[in-house]
């Protein structure tokens, strides 16, 4: 009678140890399993951003640094250049935006800068004097010259750069789920999709997919302000990429969103960078910028009366400043007061009887 309790006894730790074992082994292989679907998005995200990394002719330092940067631990500068290629069938075109961004990793601060397309300049390969608009930099040299041109024109050195062509733009939109915008105003822009489409935006909060957000960056002829206008719009569309990109949902899809994009983008960023980065920004919102802008006047020059915008040099000196202070760069003296006088706050009021937003 004992022998058959102590076998009955022994069944069941036996039964219980091959449940335990069917338990333990289930959860080795949902971890093995996820561990296995970590380490393919990981190679996922590593391939495709293999892809977009194009290192600058100059390397990875910039002319304007002693040393290259470490971005996790200093601050730095990024450049977000916008191509208009769809006019020239995808090869080397305009640049449609261009924008700064100064980052400072160590308290958590941004500063952004549009710089209108039409600026007059002098490219920084061109040794005349002649001046064209600073979209032109693009056409003549690609990214090195364009990064070059606004070295010069900011006095500040662009550590780091992205250019994203037209499809990207739509494409990385639609792969975060879209962004959310506050529209100033109603309007309506034509498509690029189909040139006969337009597009209605509503003033007050929209949700916009990559079609609409491309439509509501580019228009320019019916924003009061023109150019000021269109460059606030599309500072409003990077901070609310900012804020889609922290969303768990989206670190999550980091693999898909970067295979969606990696034709469209070019960056010297490496992905190693830009995990760095997201840790140290966890919890930055896009409304923790602060945007920056120049001012000046609008000028019409040459036989045709080519429309340039053109910096106040006194206000420009102090945009530089402001921009080399948050990168702990010294500051520099202030230029003479010999700038144009037709000033410009940006409302599209002018002593022209043209108006850029017309152009």
């Amino acid at each position: 009678m004992a022998q058959r309790v102590k076998v009955r006894i022994r069944k069941k730790k036996n039964k219980k140890k091959r449940i335990f074992k069917r338990i333990l082994v289930l959860f080795l292989l949902l971890f093995i399993c996820l561990g296995g679907f970590a380490v393919y998005k990981i190679v996922n995200t590593l391939q495709a951003a293999d892809k977009t990394y194009d290192e600058l002719e100059r390397g990875e330092k910039s002319k304007l640094r002693d040393a290259v940067v470490d971005i996790k631990k200093k601050p730095f500068s990024v450049l977000f250049v916008g191509i208009e290629d769809y006019a020239t069938s995808g090869d080397r075109g305009r640049s449609d935006s261009l924008i700064v961004a100064t980052i400072n990793p160590q308290d958590k601060t941004m500063k952004m800068l549009s710089i209108p397309r039409d600026t007059r300049v002098q490219l920084a390969s061109d040794t005349t004097q002649n001046k064209v608009k600073i979209n032109a930099a693009y056409a003549q040299g690609g990214k090195d010259e364009t990064i070059d041109t606004v070295e010069q024109f900011l006095n500040i050195p662009i550590d780091k750069y992205a250019t994203v062509d037209f499809d990207g733009f739509k494409d990385v939109i639609d792969e975060v789920g879209g962004i959310d915008i506050d529209v100033p105003f109603d309007f309506n822009e034509k498509s690029d999709v189909k040139k006969t489409k337009k597009i209605y935006f509503k003033k007050g909060n929209m949700h916009l997919n990559g079609e609409e957000a491309l439509a509501y960056a580019r228009m320019r002829k019916q924003d009061p302000r023109g150019d000021f206008g269109r460059n606030d719009r599309q500072k409003q569309i990077l901070q609310a990429m900012i804020d889609q990109m922290s969303k768990p949902n989206n670190i999550a899809n980091v693999d898909n969103i970067a295979k969606e994009v990696s034709d469209h983008i070019s960056t010297n960023f490496r992905i190693t960078e830009g995990l760095a980065l997201q840790q140290i920004y966890s919890g930055f919102k896009g409304a923790d910028t602060e945007t920056l802008s120049i001012k000046g006047s609008d000028l019409y020059s040459g036989p045709n009366r080519t429309y340039f915008f053109e910096p106040d040099q006194i206000q420009l000196a102090e945009v530089q400043n402001e921009l080399r202070t948050h990168l702990n760069l010294p500051v520099e003296s202030a230029p003479g007061t010999d700038s144009q006088t037709n000033f410009s706050d940006g409302t599209g009021e002018t002593n022209y009887p043209d108006s850029p937003a017309t152009q």
